[in-house]
Order: C-alpha cells, then sequence, then structure tokens
C-alpha cells in the first residue's frame, strides 16, 4: 500500500483519502481504550516494570508525541537529521517488507539513537479482516525482523487505518504488543504540501496529544521543522509514547489513544 508517493501515484492516494476518512471513527471500534493520562495515573511509581525512564513528568509538562507510520523509506534518514538537530525524540512504527527489510541499516540508526522503533505489520493488510492466524503472522514477522536488527522486539504496535477488535487485542497481547492510536493527523497520504500538512498539525495540537505522520510521502519530512519549532514555541515538550504513558507501561494488547481537549 505505501511503495510509491502520491506525486507518482494519484489513484492510489486517491482510495487511501477515502479508506483514511474513517480511521478515526472505526480504529478501536467495540475496544476499550485507554488514555496517556490515565496511564500515568494507573502506573504509580517509576519503578513499575516496562515503564519509561522520565525525563519529563508528563503530568506536570504539555508533552506531545510525534510518530511516524509505514517506515522507513528513503527520506527518513532525512528525517533523523532533523530530529538530531532539534534533540526531539519519536516513535516509529515500522512497515516490514520492502522497509524493514530493505533499510536495516536505517532501522539500527531509529534504535541506536534513542527513539523507539515500533511495529506497523508486516505489509500492511488491515487486521479487522484477517483470521487469527494471518495477524499473528503480520505482527511476529515484523517482530522477528527488527529484533534481528536492534536486538530488541518492539512494545508497540499501531494497526493500519486504526482499525482493532478482541482478536487483535488477544495476538497482540500474545506478542507483547500495546497498541497505539492517535489524535492528531494531518493526512499527509492526500497531499505533497507541506504548509498544508503543517497547519493540519498545528490546528489539532493538544497536550497528551499523540502526531501521526509519515515518513514515506514527499510533503512529510520538509513540513516536520516548522512543526517542531512552532510546537515548541507553544510550550509542547516532545516525548516517545512510552514517555508520554510514564511511570504507567504499555500493557500488551491494550488500546492506547488520548482524548482531544
Amino acid at each position: 500500500m505505501f511503495r510509491s508517493r502520491p506525486g507518482r501515484r494519484r489513484g492510489t492516494a486517491t482510495v487511501l483519502l477515502a479508506a483514511a476518512s474513517l480511521m478515526l471513527t472505526l480504529g478501536g471500534c467495540g475496544v476499550d481504550t485507554v488514555t496517556p493520562q490515565d496511564a500515568r495515573e494507573d502506573g504509580g511509581t517509576d519503578d513499575k516494570p516496562g515503564s519509561a525512564a522520565r525525563r519529563v513528568d508528563c503530568a506536570e509538562v504539555k508533552c506531545i508525541a510525534l510518530t511516524f507510520d509505514a517506515g522507513p523509506g528513503r527520506d527518513t534518514p532525512r528525517l533523523l537529521d532533523i530530529l538530531k538537530e532539534k534533540q526531539v525524540p519519536a516513535t516509529f512504527f515500522l512497515l516490514g517488507h520492502k522497509h524493514v527489510d530493505r533499510y536495516p541499516q536505517v532501522v539500527k540508526r531509529i534504535a541506536d539513537e534513542g527513539h523507539e522503533v515500533a511495529n506497523h505489520t508486516w505489509t500492511h493488510r488491515i487486521l479487522t479482516d484477517l483470521d487469527e492466524a494471518d495477524v499473528r503472522d503480520e505482527l511476529a514477522r515484523t517482530q522477528d525482523a527488527v529484533e534481528k536488527i536492534t536486538g530488541r522486539k518492539p512494545t508497540l504496535m499501531r494497526p493500519p487505518q486504526g482499525r482493532t477488535d478482541e482478536t487483535v487485542s488477544e495476538v497482540s497481547r500474545e506478542l507483547g504488543l500495546a497498541q497505539v492510536l492517535w489524535s492528531i493527523t494531518a493526512k499527509d497520504y492526500s497531499t505533497t504540501d507541506s504548509a498544508l500538512i503543517r497547519q493540519r498539525v498545528l490546528e489539532q495540537a493538544h497536550g497528551d496529544g499523540i502526531i501521526l505522520l509519515h515518513d514515506i510521502y514527499d510533503g512529510t519530512v520538509p513540513a516536520v521543522p516548522s512543526i517542531i519549532d512552532e510546537l515548541k514555541r507553544r510550550g509542547y515538550t516532545f516525548v516517545t509514547v512510552p514517555e508520554l504513558l510514564a511511570p504507567g507501561a504499555a500493557e500488551p494488547g491494550a488500546v492506547y489513544r488520548p482524548e482531544k481537549d
């Protein structure tokens, strides 16, 4: 689904737009979700197993998590340069086929530079359309591929189009994966206009927010520096998803989604 870019493949981008228009409505349908605030309040102390070491206390500081789906791609090294220069951590939900297996050195760099490496399935199939065995295969193959490169299996995953159900949750629990949805989306699959991507993110920004972007589309990476600069100017602190939940730890099988202000 994410093999090329909107400028080169308008037809598929239109299909993506139509499908994705239902993302937030259908994502998590029938499955209880947990907010970052709930996770923090339930987390207790910082010594809870699996909780992230806290650079900041997101109960006291206005935090926001920058996340990227469906990479790595050819522009991901440039994105990593930007994040390093801006001193911003991010969470990368990686696709296995033609991404993790094509760019292993980029995956290793993501991990080595302190970003959170997470799972976005092997081939971006809609998990709620699959039987249990196929859901397991989609997730487990990417788990294994990432572990081979980084030495660590992901603990977070994002279901394609945000679609999940009890079967997906059960398989995720079995594989040690918490599910992470989002509250801010630029719909960058539908435009190459970096200014529009920036505008959409900034209009939706809120404390405890999780931003969904894709580092595989032409307009996205060029928009990132100004997004970071403006959100910092507004007083936001960038964190990874585990840091957003700390001292709580992401529970395997659970579905995390922020509430908008």
